[in-house]
């Protein structure tokens, strides 16, 4: 676990390459391509290197083609807008074949103010029993239900997530990476005899959109709970949503993502 967080933390450390450009290097995993999560990541990062000062409040990325693992992403950032409390970045991530995905991103300074919420109780995080492995996360999950059963069960999916001890500023980064990995196989629960491990067999899959906003500050060091559902999956596609949750209850981002899933005829 130790390597592929280390290499993970080393991705998110962008190098500027001159003006409002930017250079970061690709995880070493033995994976078919790019990790979409790493470019959410590394746009987290990117957006908050543009704009000092401000957290990132909204995170919108398209994919328009698939990116090669191990090749480094160039960022190219355009700040439409940038004044004392709130900035709009756009973003484009390159690599030698074309752009691989496009960011909007909206930032904000954090201010005080009233707050309120309503969602629904969390429960405590399920005990060591249920450790996880998801091959893609080099930190510790858990979750109360099988996330690639066989049988046909409810488009919903609870995974509690913790990282080792971290910087406080890769919160937002870190957690955008974990939101991109199991909502698809949440769309796939439902369908009896097929998980996302059939994945280039039963059915083809890619993300083509995520979209994340955030409520509250986020550490990923302690526990947090993303609670999942996937409320349609028509035309070749699905969609999937979700809520982050504090160990304490607190609502600290939302997220939602776009994805190709396309069954192979029998």
């Amino acid at each position: 676990m130790t390597d592929m967080w280390n290499d993970l933390l080393d991705c998110l450390d962008p190098k500027p390459l001159g003006q409002d450009r930017y250079e970061a290097r690709s995880q070493q995993l033995a994976y078919h391509r790019l990790f979409g999560g790493q470019l959410l990541a590394q746009s987290a990062r990117v957006a908050e290197l543009a704009c000092p000062g401000k957290a990132v409040k909204s995170l919108h990325v398209l994919f328009p083609r698939e990116g090669r693992g191990g090749e480094p992403v160039r960022y190219e950032t355009d700040r439409v807008q940038q004044g004392r409390t709130y900035a709009t970045v756009q973003i484009r991530a390159r690599q030698e074949h074309g752009i691989i995905a496009v960011a909007t991103v909206s930032l904000h300074t954090w201010e005080g103010g009233p707050q309120r919420q309503s969602v629904e109780p969390v429960a405590a995080p399920p005990g060591e029993e249920r450790r996880i492995d998801l091959e893609l996360l080099p930190w510790e999950t858990r979750a109360a239900t099988n996330l690639d059963s066989l049988t046909d069960e409810p488009p919903a999916y609870d995974l509690w997530t913790r990282t080792p001890p971290v910087a406080a500023d890769l919160g937002t980064a870190l957690l955008s990476y974990a939101t991109d990995l199991t909502l698809i196989g949440t769309a796939l629960r439902p369908v009896a005899g097929v998980t996302q491990h059939d994945a280039g067999r039963a059915f083809v899959s890619a993300v083509t959109s995520h979209t994340l906003w955030f409520h509250q500050p986020v550490r990923t060091d302690a526990w947090l709970m993303l609670r999942q559902h996937s409320p349609v999956a028509a035309h070749g596609r699905c969609h999937g949503r979700g809520d982050v949750l504090t160990e304490q209850g607190e609502l600290v981002a939302s997220y939602a993502q776009d994805a190709l899933l396309r069954f192979v005829p029998q």
